[in-house]
């Protein structure tokens, strides 16, 4: 028996393959739902549009301060593990979801898993610099996404034995979730009458951008000149926390469709038809990565180097002239690029691993994700 311990849609998307290669596999497991952005009712759309079955448990943490939060998940998933004491646990990324299922686990002596080992942006401000760190070196398994992610872990000291190089799951997410949004009518308000490949969609949401207001409102001049520059609009749906924090710091974009937030499914339609994306979150740089749409991140470092190595991608920061030429520079980008984040088989692997019949990984490996 495995559990998944997870809490945020991110999370949902990139764990939805390890869900799927379980059920094929008739593997016995249960998710744990920590409600770290959402309650589990919330996010029940979420788990029907994505075909995946209910959390068996649900913790409803809610939001609050990081100390106070990881605190009320950890105490809820020890609570969980000591009745249920499964073989493994598994947690996925760097929220504090990641943190606490993995602290819990480890303490109870339950092998942890870490699903996306060994990502860094060797910026320790960030807090989820210090989840992923924290969660790699309590885990037993430690299934990095790429060769870099490998060479990140061994350079920390850890066991090459406890590492394997699997691809990444948004690969898998990417493929099979977009099947299902294709075959989805697409009705997003605020975007009718704009063709495939003619507009530019930009996402922001981390808390070095949005709770700063020289940074959000470099990025939001930045995202209108480039509209004016380009002719394109650039559709925004804008994340609760960024539009919270427009209304502190009294911002008012000018040039920019703004849209309620969307779901992923919709989310994924809008990015694969886009012609340039704009982004401070990490999934969202792999994603258009992997769906070959050229990305400007917009922040100074990444814990995705693959994106920018392949050319896919490139830092922007928050200044809004700099924005605007490298969003320029982007839009002329050929989309040839190799995708380095796997074939889409991810989930098997780590499945395979876990059932401790990893033959696949070993010949994976050679091959250089």
């Amino acid at each position: 028996m495995f559990f998944l311990v997870l809490g945020t849609r991110p999370e949902i998307i990139k764990c939805s393959p390890v869900i799927r290669a379980f059920e094929n596999q008739d593997v016995p497991y249960h998710v744990i739902h920590s409600g770290q952005h959402y309650s589990y009712e919330m996010d029940r759309v979420f788990f029907e549009e994505l075909m995946l079955p209910a959390p068996g448990f649900a913790l409803e943490a809610g939001s609050g301060s990081h100390g106070r939060q990881t605190a009320r998940i950890l105490s809820g998933v020890e609570e969980i593990l000591q009745s249920h004491r499964p073989s493994a646990v598994l947690v996925q990324g760097d929220t504090n979801t990641v943190l606490a299922g993995a602290l819990a686990a480890v303490k109870l002596h339950i092998p942890v898993a870490h699903i996306e080992a060994g990502l860094r942006s060797f910026d320790r401000k960030m807090p989820e610099e210090i989840n992923r760190v924290v969660a790699d070196h309590i885990s037993r398994f430690l299934f990095a996404p790429t060769p870099v992610a490998r060479k990140n872990l061994l350079s920390e000291g850890i066991g090459e034995e406890k590492i394997f190089v699997t691809g990444n799951t948004i690969v898998d997410a990417v493929y099979q979730n977009l099947d299902i949004a294709r075959a989805r009518p697409l009705n997003i308000p605020g975007t009718g009458g704009i063709g495939e490949g003619r507009y530019i969609l930009a996402t922001a949401h981390r808390e070095e951008n949005v709770d700063d207001k020289r940074n959000l409102q470099g990025i939001l001049e930045g995202l209108g000149e480039l509209a004016g520059e380009t002719g394109m609009p650039v559709i925004f749906p804008v994340h609760p926390r960024t539009r919270k924090m427009m209304e502190v710091f009294s911002l008012v974009p000018d040039g920019i469709r703004l849209i309620p937030p969307i779901g992923y499914l919709e989310f994924l339609r809008l990015e694969s038809s886009a012609r340039l994306v704009l982004t401070d979150s990490g999934g969202v740089q792999e994603e258009s990565c992997i769906l070959h749409v050229p990305c400007v991140t917009l922040r100074e470092n990444t814990e995705r180097p693959e994106t920018l190595d392949a050319g896919a991608n490139v830092l922007a920061g928050t200044d809004p002239a700099r924005i605007v030429r490298e969003g320029l520079a982007m839009l002329d980008k050929r989309r040839d690029w190799k995708n380095p984040f796997g074939d889409g088989r991810a989930a098997e692997r780590i499945a395979g691993v876990l059932l401790r019949t990893g033959e696949e990984i070993s010949s994976f490996e050679k091959t250089k994700v």
